[in-house]
């Protein structure tokens, strides 16, 4: 099992950057590859970036490279995703999780645990 709570999520102005964190505990956090994904209301959950296991490699929703940089640390076991020049677009609830494999995927159906998500409402 692998417990994730995410936090960070506030409401910022358009033009705005944000961190958010995603805290793991339980199961070894360095052999999970972490995804972040997001939904808005009335909207399906969208794929927004993941990360392998090491961290070395990294994955973008193209419309979203360039403005958001995932990053992990798995000393604190913590994942992060900055985000900058924010955008009324991204207002959503942001979610992490993580999959049982050291290798990410875009499809959230093959991530295993999820956290609470954190909002995130950027205004224009």
């Amino acid at each position: 099992q692998v417990q994730l709570v995410e936090s960070g999520g506030v409401l910022v102005q358009a033009g705005g950057s944000l961190r958010l964190s995603c805290a793991a505990s339980g199961r070894t956090f360095s052999n999970n590859a972490m995804g972040w994904f997001r939904q808005a209301p009335g909207k399906e959950r969208e794929f927004v970036s993941y990360i392998t296991f090491n961290g070395r490699d990294t994955y973008y929703r193209n419309s979203l490279k360039g403005r958001f940089t995932i990053s992990r640390d798995n000393v604190k076991n913590t994942v992060y995703l900055e985000m900058k020049s924010l955008k009324p677009e991204d207002t959503a609830v942001y979610y992490c999780a993580a999959r049982n494999s050291r290798y990410g995927s875009a499809w959230y159906k093959e991530y295993d645990y999820w956290g609470q998500g954190t909002q995130v409402t950027v205004s224009s």
